[in-house]
């Protein structure tokens, strides 16, 4: 099927990007799926899905119990999901997903990573339009990849295709099929590693080399930050 989006590219985008407070951010994620669908895992495929994830980045069980636990006793109450949109300097278009508890603080702090490195916060919906929000799967291979691609295609499949390890595939799927993908996954027994949704550029800025450097500081600062859980951007690496 014909590739719409350089989706390769941008799971390189995700790996780049990754916060460097992993625990703090999958414990957030925990914290919202149990407020949105109770912390029972066989019903809440969304907990699931984050709990493997959590297993997967080697978060101590521990730390998942705890995560679950913390939610369920209404101590991430005041926490909510906030979406900032932006441009860094150059002109590439920016998305901070967050999870915050104080949303002006979270606001202000973001306002100030974009003036501190030539970029600026922008209106909500001004650069959302340059992206399309996906979900992706990470499953263990298969023997016939076009018989499953084929089967999968009524549950919202995008694109299937071989990671890097060709140990595992990548689905990729409509953002509004990630429930219906995860069960048939499920109903099939494939195991799934990882699951997510990402936003995929639907055209990328290029930069010079002094925009660069300020673009890779406008990142750092917000790998720091606690409250953006992750980071879209369509700059062409």
């Amino acid at each position: 099927m014909g590739r719409a989006f350089e989706f390769r590219k941008a799971r390189k985008f995700k790996r780049w990007a990754t916060m460097a407070k992993t625990f703090t951010r999958i414990s957030k994620d925990i914290a919202l799926a149990v407020k949105d669908g109770g912390p029972n895992i066989d019903s809440n495929f969304r907990l699931r899905s984050i709990i493997q994830n959590a297993k997967s980045a080697n978060m101590p069980k521990d730390n998942i119990e705890r995560a679950i636990k913390n939610a369920s006793d209404k101590n991430f109450d005041n926490y909510k999901e906030v979406i900032l949109e932006g441009y860094s300097t150059g002109g590439v278009a920016i998305i901070l997903d967050c999870i915050s508890d104080n949303n002006n603080r979270t606001v202000g702090n973001i306002r100030s990573y974009f003036n501190k490195t030539d970029g600026n916060l922008a209106t909500n919906g001004s650069v959302e339009f340059l992206f399309k929000k996906v979900c992706f799967f990470k499953i263990i291979s298969v023997e016939n990849k076009e018989d499953l691609e084929l089967g999968l295609i009524d549950f919202g499949l995008i694109e299937l295709e071989v990671d890097n390890n060709p140990d595992f595939l990548i689905i990729y799927g409509e953002f509004d099929s990630y429930g219906k993908l995860y069960k048939e996954l499920e109903n099939r027994k494939i195991k799934i590693l990882e699951s997510d949704f990402e936003r995929i550029p639907v055209n990328y800025k290029s930069i010079d080399e002094n925009q660069l450097q300020n673009f890779n500081k406008f990142i750092e600062i917000c790998n720091i930050d606690e409250d953006i859980q992750k980071i879209s951007h369509n700059l062409q690496l």
